[in-house]
């Protein structure tokens, strides 16, 4: 396996900082048990006071379903750990518990659905919009593209074979649309959508501000539709997290141009202003930016932080679902922080330069950890292949900029 020889590499293994209480998202107290009794919301509860003993040797910690596990790992440096047991268990479970409902997810500008598990877990599902081997066209706006479900279980990936972890896991899943969704959907407005296809195939298509409508329906075949199930962060309530505008955001217009398209000095008033003026949050960002543009992605306006760490923490990469959508061309701009600042993390440029080697080759990488989801393929080869070609547009970037 290149992934367990590629996670047992010494660039692999650089430890992080002792973690202490002050640096974990949540102090667990070790005598609270969890319990399944309903509190009225969707929320998990505890329940210190337990009626039962616990099993000889087992900790309260032994009674938390995996996802409340996932939760309570996280700390300042990481979502998760690189050599995290629960992963495997985690993914299984987006995949496979069963769901007892089904409502869309509000805001954004396209359809999407947070499911809940029977043990009080929930994942946000992406149905699928595009088949693996079709391009985003050309002429396409990148505010008017699709968000892929495949996008979504690479970039999870991904994130991870590059060490950042700042993807919340990623499984694929095959849903049933009458029996998970139509027949026990609570939401009113959006059980209003649901109808036959002329080809008999279960349809809906929801309520948002873009591809919410007859003409772009999510149909199953009848009732069988692929999609994507990301493991929902803490509830904002109990783990408040703050949303930050890129400084490098596209216009999102058809013809203004962004500053920084126009300002080749952009990056200096950049390094001036909070919060990129002290710590690592610059580098933080330039990470994010080469995983965009080693995807393709050229939606990142916002980013977001857990409150409770301030400005010394890591970013999380949410949304990377308009990612992958095009392989045969490749969009510099995406590497705009980088070629403007001429600065990187060392630790992820020598990551980068190992990934470009014939043991390590970045496209293998993904291929076979792909390979282990439920939907695979999940990426059509001319976008591994792509991954390889980016990756030397990235070195090259960084080499220019040390021959300056």
């Amino acid at each position: 396996s290149k992934l367990a020889a590629l996670f047992d590499h010494p660039l692999y293994n650089f430890p992080i900082p002792e973690v202490t209480e002050k640096d974990k998202l949540f102090v667990v107290n070790p005598m609270e048990k969890f319990s399944l009794h309903s509190s009225g919301s969707d929320e998990w509860v505890s329940n210190s006071k337990a009626e039962t003993l616990l099993p000889t040797g087992k900790t309260a910690y032994d009674t938390y379903p995996t996802w409340l596990k996932f939760h309570v790992g996280i700390n300042r440096y990481e979502l998760y750990p690189r050599r995290d047991p629960l992963m495997p268990i985690l993914l299984q479970d987006l995949a496979t518990q069963r769901i007892v409902s089904s409502v869309q997810k509000s805001g954004g500008t396209q359809l999407k659905l947070i499911m809940t598990f029977p043990n009080y877990g929930q994942a946000l599902f992406k149905p699928m919009k595009q088949t693996r081997d079709q391009e985003t066209p050309a002429d396409f706006f990148y505010f008017s593209d699709f968000e892929r479900h495949n996008a979504e279980i690479a970039a999870f990936h991904l994130d991870r074979i590059l060490d950042f972890r700042r993807i919340p896991p990623v499984s694929g899943r095959l849903v049933n649309i009458t029996k998970e969704i139509r027949d026990i959907t609570t939401d009113k407005k959006l059980a209003k959508t649901f109808f036959i296809s002329p080809a008999g195939n279960v349809c809906f298509y929801g309520e948002c501000s873009y591809y919410c409508s007859t003409e772009h329906a999510i149909c199953g075949k009848p009732d069988r539709l692929e999609g994507s199930m990301a493991a929902l962060l803490p509830d904002k309530t109990l783990a408040k997290r703050r949303s930050w505008r890129s400084p490098w955001r596209r216009s999102y217009h058809k013809s203004k141009k962004a500053e920084w398209e126009l300002n080749p000095n952009y990056c200096a008033q950049v390094r001036e202003t909070p919060p990129y003026d002290r710590g690592h949050r610059l580098l933080d960002l330039i990470d994010m930016t080469i995983l965009d543009f080693l995807m393709g992605n050229m939606d990142r306006h916002h980013y977001e932080t857990f409150e409770k760490f301030g400005n010394d923490t890591f970013l999380l990469h949410l949304d990377n679902g308009r990612g992958f959508g095009t392989h045969s061309r490749d969009e510099p701009s995406i590497l705009a922080p980088l070629q403007q600042c001429c600065s990187i993390k060392k630790s992820t440029y020598l990551r980068l330069q190992l990934l470009a080697t014939q043991p390590f080759r970045l496209s293998d990488l993904l291929r076979e950890a792909l390979a282990t989801d439920p939907l695979a393929p999940i990426l059509a080869e001319p976008h591994l292949r792509a991954l390889d070609r980016r990756l030397g547009k990235v070195l090259a970037a960084v080499g220019r900029c040390l021959a300056a």
